[in-house]
């Protein structure tokens, strides 16, 4: 029985992550896709979807928490000490075309999941770029003038606004990073400094 019983289980967990993967797929290329597009996609029945999942805002946060989780390793292997120009530099090119990825996702996300959720989901990242700014601000680097609140949301901004140019045409992979950085390093130089040039120590 009890072998019966961890069969079923590893079916359930495979169901469920071959549901979610699916989601992130199909959300990420059209925020309004259906669950039984997910479902087919996914290779399982509405029946089974629908017996891990008790509404789509489930399969949405799955589907967000899993791409978050992939962005959170890949951000872990970026080295964010030593000058923090540079390490800021290191940090956009690592994580601006995770956003770009998970754009459509987020999308679908804002709809169906509550603002605080949201906000839950992007700490680790979030949290990463506090600590950066706040040792830019205490090594003279970045601007002390306004809220590292504010900073972290003026780069992630320009982030979104730069996966929106691509998708429209007026700005090219390639050049994405270099454009983000050189924007970022003008919003957070101090008052009355020369703004660094992009990837150049202070």
């Amino acid at each position: 029985m009890g072998s019966r019983s961890t069969v079923k289980r590893a079916d359930a967990l495979r169901s469920i992550d071959a549901i979610v993967k699916a989601a992130a797929e199909c959300l990420g290329q059209n925020p309004e896709a259906s669950l039984s597009e997910i479902a087919r996609a996914a290779g399982v029945g509405r029946v089974t979807l629908y017996a891990h999942f008790a509404s789509r805002a489930e399969v949405v946060d799955a589907a967000m928490s899993r791409a978050v989780d992939q962005g959170n390793q890949a951000l872990d292997a970026v080295d964010l000490t030593g000058d923090p120009l540079l390490a800021l530099a290191r940090y956009v090119e690592a994580s601006w075309h995770l956003v770009d990825q998970a754009r459509a996702l987020l999308v679908a996300a804002q709809r169906e999941l509550p603002p605080g959720r949201i906000r839950e989901l992007h700490s680790g990242p979030a949290a990463r770029v506090e600590t950066l700014v706040a040792r830019g601000r205490s090594e003279g680097v970045f601007r002390t003038d306004l809220p590292i609140a504010w900073l972290v949301n003026v780069l992630h901004s320009v982030m979104h606004s730069a996966a929106d140019e691509i998708r429209a045409g007026r700005l090219t992979s390639e050049h994405a990073a270099g454009h983000i950085t050189a924007t970022a390093l003008a919003a957070f130089t101090p008052p009355g400094r020369p703004v660094p040039e992009p990837g150049a120590g202070a």
